[in-house]
């Protein structure tokens, strides 16, 4: 099981992204072993806006549209109590700039017991997950 955040998608979407080339090969390997994957609605809001600012609208709603229907994907929401824990996470890693969307990122993923995050973000090694690749 892999939580896959906001880099992972950019990285997958947008050629001129720094992590092309790593998130491509990445996204193959994950489909080759048919790991769960999840991520959540924060990451998506996140992800969908940073697509339409660097790349178009119509591009990252067609990216939305692939991904709700994608049967390879859980899109975790939280619950009242994962976003207080967030709010802790986010006043914990205060010093690191830590965003908010990443705190609910750990709390989520302390949840669902995923450990490893499919990330570019140094702040998931920083909370105690694994990072790949």
């Amino acid at each position: 099981m892999i939580f896959i955040d906001t880099g992972a998608f950019l990285g997958r979407y947008l050629p001129s992204d720094q992590f092309h080339e790593r998130a491509a090969a990445a996204w193959e390997q994950l489909a080759a072993r048919r790991e769960r994957c999840l991520t959540s609605n924060f990451v998506l809001d996140e992800t969908l806006t940073l697509l339409a600012r660097r790349a178009d609208y119509a591009f990252a709603a067609e990216r939305a549209r692939h991904i709700w229907s994608s049967q390879a994907l859980e899109i975790l929401r939280p619950s009242q109590r994962a976003e207080l824990e967030a709010i802790d996470l986010f006043e914990k890693y205060a010093d690191q700039k830590v965003s908010f969307t990443d705190c609910v990122s750990f709390a989520l993923m302390k949840e669902s017991r995923a450990k490893k995050a499919f990330t570019f973000d140094r702040h998931f090694a920083a909370a105690g997950f694994e990072t790949w690749p």
